[in-house]
């Protein structure tokens, strides 16, 4: 996903950074000596490999997850940090997941910018796909290429245009990291509550 600006200040105290993970930065990186941003430190505690698309994290949520990290100021992003362990187990296997998280981004977006008729239809369209996929099985191959593609087209123009409004915004810190956290939130209750009832596993 293409990285947004930078923010270069903050307004959050910064957390303390666990001592097991590299230092966190923007963007990605070759080694771990070099930093890391919020999904590739999730990659780490996830699988031990070093990657900024991390097994344990459902694509989306990695996607506005690098945009935040890349877009926040150093205190911002030091105070996030803890949520890597979050997101490295953060993978929700419904259908609908996606649209409701995009939905949701859009709809901050459009809290900032309410008379765009721009993000009022992308919020329409999100919300319609995942009433559609709610309750729709797991499916097979056409399923996930179906869902493959709507995430490479217009789930992540959605997402894009959504975060360009919350980054122009002059709150653009707090914005981003209150939804930063609410979408990890929501991700692991959404895992949960999808998963078989004979092995609910969610660390919490």
């Amino acid at each position: 996903m293409t990285a947004l600006p930078g923010r270069p200040a903050s307004v959050e105290s910064p957390a303390r950074v666990p001592d097991s993970l590299p230092a966190p930065g923007r963007f990605t990186h070759l080694h771990p000596d070099d930093g890391a941003c919020l999904t590739e430190a999730a990659a780490l505690l996830s699988s031990g490999r070093f990657t900024d698309s991390p097994a344990g994290t459902h694509p989306a949520l990695a996607g506005l997850a690098r945009v935040v990290n890349d877009s926040v100021g150093d205190d911002a992003r030091h105070a996030l940090w803890p949520l890597a362990a979050d997101l490295a187990d953060a993978r929700p296997a419904g259908r609908d997941y996606p649209p409701l998280l995009v939905g949701e981004v859009v709809d901050a977006a459009r809290r900032v910018r309410p008379a765009s008729r721009r993000l009022a239809r992308h919020g329409r369209a999100c919300r319609r796909r995942a009433d559609r996929l709610a309750h729709a099985p797991a499916g097979g191959p056409a399923g996930r290429i179906a869902d493959l593609l709507w995430w490479r087209g217009p789930g992540r123009r959605h997402l894009e245009q959504a975060l360009r409004v919350l980054c122009a915004a002059p709150e653009a810190d707090q914005l981003l990291s209150r939804l930063l956290r609410q979408a990890v939130a929501q991700a692991r209750e959404h895992a949960c509550g999808r998963a078989p009832a004979r092995e609910v596993r969610c660390n919490r």
